[in-house]
């Protein structure tokens, strides 16, 4: 287990190293909310995983303590890859399965319209599009026919009551995927170790993974590795609310070509009005003067 963020433990030596960097990257990143977060706090000495070697301060008291300088470039770069990936009009999907972090994600999900899973993942989701597709469009059409009063016209009160709880039950474990493309930009992943599964099939794909990685993970299993304590509430937090930010600036920026091809195009609708308008008429020319006979 990572130490909590709540003990009064703290490493002087990662205070130091974070006061003396800048405070915030293009990014909005702050290393000393980070630091207040306890992103640093990694797992026992005994429970690491060598090749988070690069990314360690130091340690203390049997802990692996995070170097937040490393956390700000690993989030840093993410953060400019989500924000591309949102900007191309890509779906990002966001993964995890853990107590602490499913609430956040959800709502993550909720504000920036991508797809999410925070409940059981279902071997395949990704890999196995023809089996996870047909149980969507299975979701769909029940909830079109509920919705449309079409099931209860048909079938008695207790049918009709099994499938508003199959219904259910499918939501809660598709509901998050239901408008997913079928192949997402990237995928997001709070921890590594409990979500194996959609890191293992986002890298079978060949679809990027931004994840964070405690000291008990293996970095390279993420494209964006970013060292951070994967266990506290608020450290997850934080980084999710970067996470927010990045996507929801890279769908501000799919509307503006849109918004600029609107104004070209009526620019040019208004060319083609003038050219249309009728000239002026010419004066009729005189009438010829006959002669005296």
């Amino acid at each position: 287990m990572a130490i909590a963020t709540d003990g009064p433990v703290r490493n002087k030596a990662s205070k130091k190293s974070a006061d003396s960097q800048p405070n915030r990257t293009s990014n909005g990143i702050d290393i000393k909310k980070l630091l207040e977060a306890g992103a640093h706090f990694g797992h026992k000495t005994s429970r690491w995983h060598p090749g988070m070697s690069p990314y360690i301060h130091s340690k203390r008291e049997g802990n692996h303590i995070i170097d937040l300088t490393k956390t700000v470039e690993g989030l840093d770069a993410a953060l400019a890859f989500l924000e591309a990936t949102a900007a191309e009009g890509k779906q990002i999907l966001l993964v995890s399965t853990k107590r602490q972090a499913k609430d956040v994600v959800k709502a993550v999900a909720d504000a920036t319209g991508m797809p999410y899973v925070t409940e059981r993942w279902l071997g395949g989701m990704l890999t196995n599009q023809n089996t996870i597709g047909a149980r969507i469009r299975r979701l769909k059409e029940l909830e079109s026919r509920m919705a449309t009063g079409e099931l209860a016209a048909k079938y008695s009160k207790l049918e009709v009551q099994r499938m508003a709880e199959e219904i259910e039950s499918m939501n809660n474990l598709y509901g998050g995927i239901k408008d997913m493309h079928a192949r997402p930009g990237a995928v997001f992943v709070v921890d590594v170790i409990t979500d194996d599964i959609p890191v293992r099939e986002a890298r079978k794909l060949k679809i990027p993974v931004v994840a964070l990685i405690d000291t008990n993970g293996d970095p390279r299993l993420a494209d964006y590795p970013i060292p951070c304590n994967d266990d506290a509430t608020k450290a997850i937090q934080l980084v999710l609310e970067y996470v927010q930010n990045a996507i929801l600036a890279g769908k501000a920026k799919v509307k503006a070509p849109v918004k600029a091809a609107e104004k070209t195009e009526k620019a040019e609708k208004t060319v083609e009005k003038e050219e249309k308008k009728p000239t002026e008429a010419a004066e009729p020319a005189p009438a010829p003067v006959r002669g005296i006979g």
